[in-house]
Formats: C-alpha cells, structure tokens, sequence
C-alpha cells in the first residue's frame, strides 16, 4: 500500500496555481525592458531611413533618362537623326509635324507609356539637340528644379550616368 501524504498534495497544488499564474503574462519590468530597447532601436535606425526617399528619386530620375537614351537611339536607327531641341522628347510619343519630320516613325511611338514622364520632383526633364556634351543631352535639375546644385538639389545629366 502506498504511502499517501495529504499535506503533500495541497503543496503540490500550491506550487502549481503559483506556477500559473506566474506564467499568464509579462511583468511590469518586463514590458518597460521591451519597451526601452524598441525605443532605442527607433532612435537609431530611423534617421537612416528617413534619407532614402530623395536618394531613391535621384535613381528614379537615372533610370528614366537611360531609357529616354534607349528610346533616343531606337528613334535615331529609324530615322536617320535624332529629334531636334524644338521637337524634344515628345517625338518619341507623338510624331512631329514640324521641322525635320520622320519618315520611319514606328507607330505607337517609342516608350511604353503615351507620355513623357516628368522627373521625380515633377519638373520637365531638359533636351538638347545637339547636345553640349554629345549628341543629345538630358538634363533633371534635381529636387530645387533649378540648374546646378549639391546633395538632392544636384542635377543629374545624362553624360554622367554610367
């Protein structure tokens, strides 16, 4: 026959209800250490991120000006020339019907879309042709819009993007 202790069954009950109700949440000082280190971690990392959106327009508006150059090219292999400055960059969308006009204009145009993009700060991209440092030349004046520039306000042209 088995030794039965009933003092020791209450204890064990005891030990258990202590048990669970330990582990049915977080302690005040638990949820203050969480709540110390997602602070801290917010303060760090959120200055670098909060930079990316005018970097990421300055890749945008890189990105938009090679396939400008792309469609450029397409355009020069059907036409025999580039369009002029007077026509611009809407002569990939639209056939010019003045000055030098094509000949071979691919019906449909030239880019995807059915209209010349404007850069990411929302201004015109600048054409030129002939350009001052080739052929043609396309210029974004940056986040300010105007000519020259540092840091986000830093023009991007075509002849420097490799």
């Amino acid at each position: 026959m088995q030794n039965v202790n009933p003092n020791r069954d209450i204890s064990l009950k005891r030990i258990n209800k202590r048990t669970s109700y330990n582990s049915q949440g977080f302690t005040l000082i638990e949820l203050m250490v969480v709540i110390v280190i997602l602070s801290v971690l917010a303060v760090w990392v959120a200055p670098k991120i909060m930079g990316r959106p005018e970097q990421a327009k300055q890749v945008k508006a890189k990105v938009d000006i090679q396939s400008f150059e792309t469609a450029l090219k397409l355009y020069r292999l059907d036409n025999g020339a580039y369009p002029t400055t007077e026509q611009g960059l809407e002569a990939l969308v639209v056939k010019p019907d003045a000055g030098n006009i094509p000949k071979n204009w691919r019906a449909g145009g030239y880019l995807e879309k059915d209209k010349i993009a404007k850069d990411p700060w929302g201004n015109e991209f600048v054409y030129l042709c002939p350009g001052v440092h080739g052929d043609f030349d396309i210029i974004s004046y940056g986040a300010d819009g105007e000519p020259g520039g540092e840091d986000y306000n830093q023009d991007i042209n075509s002849w420097e993007i490799e």
